[in-house]
């Protein structure tokens, strides 16, 4: 199997894995904070979309984030800044977060991965190998980056997961 194929399949699953997680949520439970530490399943959701379109469009291939070319920003009454995808925020900024209904989420979710796929289906092996200067993590190449953004889908589908056991068990 080409790696390529392998990095398909199983974003392929993680797919699955948050549309059978969040597919039947309520509105409610997307707003839901455990404590006012703790963010929101629809602040996770979106911040991991937003993570996936940064890295994939903008860090990646040095173009226009999905956010931007197709104003989703706009289509969510956010921030445009493309920058801006929930990281360090404050527990204030997370509490004041206008989380978008989760069917909108979901379809800024596909353009990304539509994205992604497109991405990942044309790489090379020389791509994966290329060495890019990143503002946190210095000097680090394409593949490890993909690790690292497949590891935060992941870790962010378990923290999805939690919450909405969580919130259901308080019901």
């Amino acid at each position: 199997m080409e790696i390529n194929d392998f990095i398909l399949k199983f974003l392929e699953r993680l797919k699955m894995a948050l549309t059978n997680t969040v597919s039947d949520l309520e509105p409610d439970e997307l707003k839901w904070q455990a404590g006012p530490q703790a963010n929101p399943i629809g602040f996770i959701l979106w911040h991991q979309i937003r993570a996936e379109d940064r890295f994939i469009n903008n860090v990646f291939q040095q173009k226009p984030q999905v956010w931007e070319q197709e104003k989703w920003y706009q289509k969510m009454n956010l921030s445009g800044d493309p920058n801006d995808t929930g990281s360090g925020y404050t527990a204030e900024q997370v509490a004041a977060f206008a989380v978008p209904e989760l069917e909108v989420l979901l379809q800024y979710s596909e353009a990304v991965r539509t994205q992604t796929v497109e991405y990942i289906k044309n790489m090379t092996p020389e791509g994966l190998s290329r060495i890019i200067d990143h503002p946190r993590l210095g000097q680090i190449t394409i593949s490890e980056l993909i690790i690292l953004l497949i590891g935060e889908i992941y870790q962010h589908i378990g923290q999805i997961a939690y919450l909405r056991g969580l919130v259901r068990s308080l019901k």
